[in-house]
């Protein structure tokens, strides 16, 4: 908490001003942005309710990650839609790429 401070005069003095603090065994924090994952591993997280108002503290290594708007194709869904369809696995793929991994929107679009 503070340095040099007895942690249960912390604990009476916060009490007295309204403030409660409960620390959360979290194993992992993930917070995501429109653009970026940010990972905070190995972290110490304490929730602080001020008169109604909670607050979390986080503290921990962090991570960023970007965020991928590719889907990842599988090859048992291109092979279904060949096997469905009687396309080409290229086209099929090109398909799933299109419809962001959907093989029913695939499928509907082939047979419409």
């Amino acid at each position: 908490m503070l340095p040099g401070m007895n942690p249960r005069k912390v604990q009476q003095m916060m009490k007295r001003m309204g403030i409660a603090q409960q620390e959360i065994d979290a194993t992992e924090v993930i917070i995501r942005t429109p653009e970026k994952n940010i990972i905070i591993t190995q972290p110490q997280v304490a929730k602080v309710n001020m008169m109604g108002q909670e607050t979390f503290q986080i503290v921990g290594n962090v991570h960023e990650t970007p965020l991928t708007t590719k889907p990842t194709i599988h090859e048992d869904d291109i092979q279904t839609i060949v096997e469905q369809t009687g396309i080409d696995a290229e086209k099929a793929k090109e398909l799933l790429e299109k419809h962001e991994g959907d093989l029913a929107a695939v499928i509907m679009e082939l047979q419409g």
